[in-house]
């Protein structure tokens, strides 16, 4: 599997019992981790002993730091060494389940750096199943820019994940991508202007996922898996239909990357040759496996597996 997953960033991930905005509080602890899309893509394939490689840019003395603890995780990154300071992502976990995450948008790319990016990727492609583009676009990318690598990956003979939202999902999706997972906030932006990100697990959820799927399919993508948060993700693409109810889990340790996860187990299959909707199941479970992980983008592949059955 190779990912495109541009905007890395630095994770300050802490717990409190209630975020009251407005008030002076205290946070319980703090974890400083490596994190952005991409990288949660590329630990949930080596959870699953999937061989892939990241591509991502460094920014400045940060950038080097963030790489050398990703190397200690064992991700194999392909770094592009770029201009500013790594951004940073506050992820803010309350007793009750509820998360909150403030991201900061990256230094903006130099003239040449996107171009570079791109090279890489069509470098690297030959030599996996699939391309996975995920995550956000640093400030100075080109707005189509997951649309130029889902057109490398054509050429090249490569089926195409993209997961991503706002005019970068549009842009892709003009480009015939083989399958987005966007969430349903993303897809309904996409598809209707619906302002912000939250997801929730409404009785509404399935049947405005579904109508996104299927819209999604209408709009370029060969397949679309539209996520709604606990409450599972719908299917769209080849001629299927389906809502995907997520498995109980036994408790939410950290809800951050789920997402992620699922776009990872769901790539991995696909590159392995499963059918569209056993892939889409597999990235359900997985995505169910990971909020029990305290570490965005991790799972433990037999609460995967029995999470599956």
């Amino acid at each position: 599997m190779l990912i495109a997953g541009p905007n890395l960033t630095i994770d300050r991930t802490s717990t409190i019992a209630a975020l009251r905005p407005g008030e002076v509080l205290r946070l319980a602890d703090v974890a400083v981790t490596p994190g952005g899309k991409g990288l949660n893509v590329a630990r949930a394939a080596r959870a699953l002993g999937v061989p892939a490689v990241l591509i991502a840019f460094l920014p400045g003395h940060t950038g080097r730091a963030a790489a050398a603890l990703i190397a200690e995780e064992g991700v194999a990154l392909h770094g592009l060494p770029v201009e500013g300071e790594i951004r940073s992502t506050a992820v803010i976990l309350e007793d009750g389940g509820r998360a909150t995450v403030l991201n900061e948008p990256g230094p903006p790319l130099g003239e040449d750096d996107w171009a570079a990016l791109e090279a890489a990727v069509e470098e690297a492609l030959p030599g996996h199943g699939v391309l996975v583009c995920s995550g956000s676009l640093p400030p100075g990318a080109p707005a189509d820019g997951y649309a130029l690598l889902v057109r490398r990956a054509r050429a090249a003979g490569r089926p195409a994940v993209v997961d991503a939202s706002g005019p970068t999902l549009a842009a892709a999706l003009r480009e015939r991508p083989d399958v987005v997972t966007p969430n349903l906030a993303e897809a309904e932006g996409v598809l209707h202007g619906r302002a912000g990100e939250a997801v929730e697990a409404t009785p509404a959820a399935p049947e405005r996922a579904e109508a996104a799927a299927v819209a999604l399919v209408r709009a370029g993508a060969r397949a679309a898996v539209v996520t709604a948060a606990a409450a599972g993700a719908a299917l769209a693409g080849g001629g299927t239909t389906a809502w995907l109810p997520a498995p109980r889990v036994a408790a939410v340790r950290n809800p951050i990357g789920a997402g992620d996860v699922l776009t990872s187990a769901l790539a991995a299959a696909l590159e392995a040759g499963e059918e569209l909707e056993r892939a889409a199941c597999r990235g359900v479970a997985a995505a169910a496996a990971s909020v029990e992980s305290p570490r965005a983008g991790d799972l433990e592949p037999s609460r995967m597996a029995s999470l599956l059955d």
